[in-house]
């Protein structure tokens, strides 16, 4: 994954992120896209409903740079993905 300096971070727009308001989890290509997956749990002070529209992103980020998703759904995310709930 390609590592973002505090000024790239800066200079992105805030709907490049999954979780715009906190700025978290950049969406700005597929090894970060990969990685919002895989920390999206860990992000704190958020609502379901942040969670919801932050998933939406990740969707589309993943959809924009070909990055397969196991999970349909966030709540999925570390139980193995569909339907093993």
């Amino acid at each position: 994954m390609s590592k973002l300096d505090q000024e790239d971070r800066n200079d992105m727009s805030t709907q490049q992120f999954a979780f715009p308001k906190q700025r978290k989890e950049p969406l700005e290509d597929a090894s970060h896209v990969r990685s919002a997956v895989a920390r999206f749990k860990q992000v704190e002070g958020v609502t379901d409903q942040e969670r919801d529209e932050a998933w939406a992103r990740i969707r589309a980020a993943a959809k924009k740079f070909d990055v397969e998703l196991d999970e349909s759904d966030w709540r999925e995310i570390g139980s193995g993905g569909k339907g093993k709930h």
